[in-house]
């Protein structure tokens, strides 16, 4: 039977804070919210899923050669017509041949994608990853979030789901984004919001055989900080136990990816006998009984950085210029396609004569001079600081102008990679390297590889790699 193996989440490290909304508006809309998540400029809902994925592989040891099916969930996708999970197969190093799908349309994506999962053989990949937005004024933006949680399924997974169950009922009008909206909306009915949430959620406990008044932690969609605890009477829970498994106070409403980032934090808080609880607008409720003992996790969830309401307006690109006219150094979509494993994995070359790396893998070795094709290694995406610059206003490319309109000043270093074997054998690359506040980067610090939005350009997003300082 199929079990879960492991679990990571993350959230962006900048955040939002329900005062800052209330100094700008005069009120603030996020019932039950302290501060939301907000995605730094370079991040979207394909980079929150690589991070929740990875996470995810490392706290179960899992290969991601191992990997024979990817499902994702999400409301916010970075284009509505393009699918995610190429994109996620290439950063994260996942078998081309392996079925993927994609579910959308409705906040419990993301609990339907590990229903989904549940039923296949072999080692599934589930992610779900959202950042719902609404308009400036209304309950959608102020309590809206951004996070991913991703979950290993294999054929021996300590963690075991002991019951599914699934309810629909016509509620139409609760909460949709119109097509071609990025804004999501409501009819705002206070009374029928709540009769739709409650009611379906109700009905689909009801199915399942679990007493919740057991539960360690009922983990439940939460569009605010404020609905899921109107149904304790209806679950027969008390607060406490929803509290144990939601972030959204913390994070705010992170949409299809809810339900599996509170999975997380009571995983990660110890609490293993949860219940699982992902509702859509529309509307249909997913239930699922998990024993999560024994299910290795892995999270980001901490903040580091508050932002002002102005700050916030730059980060998500409201009120910043694009990029100046003349735009940056072109590079095709054929041309970037054809360097995608060094952009997303680090793969370098290993001269066939001395052995001495080269990153990219072209041309004669700078080495021996060898002109011998190199051999393909695949590094390990940690390296060393050599040297390190801050690329002020004014001073970015054309095609980072965007970027640092959003983020301000940004770290261009050179990075010694290291290889395979260590940081004895290393092979050196210009890098971003990410800092938020007042983190510093020097010389001789330890940095690791992430996926962040390098540049868009002909309405194509590059995706690629840039460094971090090292996790401890």
């Amino acid at each position: 039977m199929t079990g879960i193996e492991s679990v990571g989440a993350y959230a962006p490290r900048y955040r939002l804070t329900a005062e800052a909304v209330e100094e700008a508006w005069g009120q603030f809309h996020g019932a039950g919210v302290s501060e939301t998540a907000v995605p730094a400029g370079d991040e979207d809902t394909l980079t929150m899923a690589y991070e929740a994925a990875s996470r995810a592989l490392s706290a179960g040891e899992v290969d991601p050669a191992d990997v024979t099916a990817l499902l994702v969930g999400t409301t916010t996708p970075p284009n509505e017509e393009e699918a995610m999970a190429p994109r996620l197969v290439s950063t994260l190093g996942l078998p081309e041949a392996l079925e993927t799908r994609q579910f959308t349309g409705s906040t419990r994506a993301g609990v339907d994608a590990l229903a989904a999962g549940l039923e296949r053989d072999g080692t599934s990949l589930v992610v779900a990853t959202d950042a719902p937005r609404g308009a400036p004024d209304d309950e959608i933006e102020h309590a809206g979030g951004a996070g991913a949680a991703a979950l290993v399924l294999t054929p021996d997974g300590s963690g075991s789901v002991t019951e599914h169950a699934e309810r629909v009922e016509a509620f139409p009008g609760t909460r949709f984004r119109p097509r071609g909206s990025e804004e999501t909306t409501g009819l705002g009915v206070t009374g029928y919001d709540r009769r739709a949430f409650t009611d379906t959620v109700a009905a689909a406990v009801d199915d399942l055989e679990t007493d919740l008044a057991t539960a360690d932690a009922v983990c439940l969609q939460s569009p605010n900080g404020k609905l899921p605890y109107r149904v304790t009477g209806a679950l027969g829970v008390d607060g406490e136990t929803l509290q144990r498994g939601t972030t959204v106070h913390d994070l705010g409403d992170t949409g299809a990816a809810s339900t599996l980032l509170g999975l997380a934090n009571a995983l990660e808080d110890g609490h293993t006998d949860l219940v699982l609880i992902g509702y859509g607008s529309g509307g249909g409720a997913t239930a699922l009984a998990v024993d999560g003992d024994g299910v290795g996790v892995e999270t980001r969830l901490e903040d580091a950085e508050t932002l002002t309401y102005g700050e916030y307006l730059r980060m998500r690109g409201d009120v910043t210029p694009g990029e100046p006219d003349g735009g940056g150094a072109y590079v095709s979509v054929p041309s970037w396609k054809r360097t995608l494993p060094q952009r997303h994995r680090l793969v370098a070359g290993r001269c066939r004569e001395c052995g001495k790396f080269a990153f990219p893998p072209e041309g004669a070795c700078t080495d021996c001079g060898a002109l011998e094709e190199h051999d393909e290694v695949e590094l390990p995406g940690t390296g060393t600081v050599e040297a390190a610059t801050v690329i002020g206003q004014g001073g970015a490319p054309p095609e980072f102008v965007e970027q640092q309109a959003r983020e301000g000043a940004y770290v261009s270093a050179v990075v010694a990679l290291d290889g395979p074997d260590g940081a004895d054998d290393t092979v050196s690359t210009p890098a971003q390297v990410l800092t938020v506040g007042d983190e510093t980067v020097e010389v001789g610090d330890r940095v690791a590889a992430t996926i962040r939005q390098i540049y868009t350009q002909e309405g194509v997003t590059r995706y690629g790699f840039k460094m971090r300082p090292l996790e401890e």
